[in-house]
């Protein structure tokens, strides 16, 4: 019972990640026209519609983080000294994770600006850039393994490893999923 469980928890935050970029994808904003010859530069300010956006990913954001915090909880299944020093750990990876979430949103805007004039040059700047965030989520996931190995254990680290790489696997089929390919 407990194995079911955990994975109707798992479900339901697949569920709402699909929702949630799926909804994100439908309205993303499209690149700005240049301004023509007649109109004076001007500071570049977010449109409405881009404050909105943003206003709605970090809803979606903050989100989908309690209900990854919520099926972390569930399935490591802390006792109290445990959560004392797991939590503080976690919070810290979250705040790194987050940055480079938003260097993953930079990409993606950045492909959506540029995928109807896709030139090899973009897309090879695209590529590689998608690698060396690869690299730099990998490198993270092994900092804080090792840092909850020492404060906790090898098998609580390893778990937490399982459920984190679970939890991205699906946010990143879901993201993948919602973005066309180059043409």
């Amino acid at each position: 019972m407990k194995h079911f469980n955990r994975r109707v928890t798992a479900w339901t935050l697949a569920t709402f990640l699909a929702a949630g970029t799926q909804i994100y994808s439908q309205t993303a904003p499209k690149a700005a026209a240049p301004p023509t010859p007649s109109q004076s530069p001007k500071p570049a300010q977010p449109s409405d519609q881009e404050l909105n956006i943003r206003a709605y990913l970090e809803l979606l954001r903050s989100d989908v983080k309690s209900r990854a915090t919520a099926v972390i909880a569930e399935v490591m299944q802390f006792d109290d000294d445990e959560a004392a020093k797991f939590w503080p750990i976690y919070r810290e990876f979250e705040l790194e994770t987050s940055r480079l979430g938003d260097e993953r949103l930079a990409l993606i805007k950045k492909y959506s600006d540029n995928y109807q004039n896709m030139t090899d040059e973009v897309a090879d700047q695209l590529a590689q850039a998608v690698f060396k965030l690869e690299q730099a989520r990998h490198d993270l996931k092994m900092k804080y393994y090792e840092r909850i190995k020492k404060a906790l254990s090898a098998k609580i680290a390893a778990r937490f490893l399982q459920v984190l790489n679970q939890i991205l696997m699906l946010i990143d089929l879901q993201i993948a999923s919602t973005l066309p390919v180059i043409p």
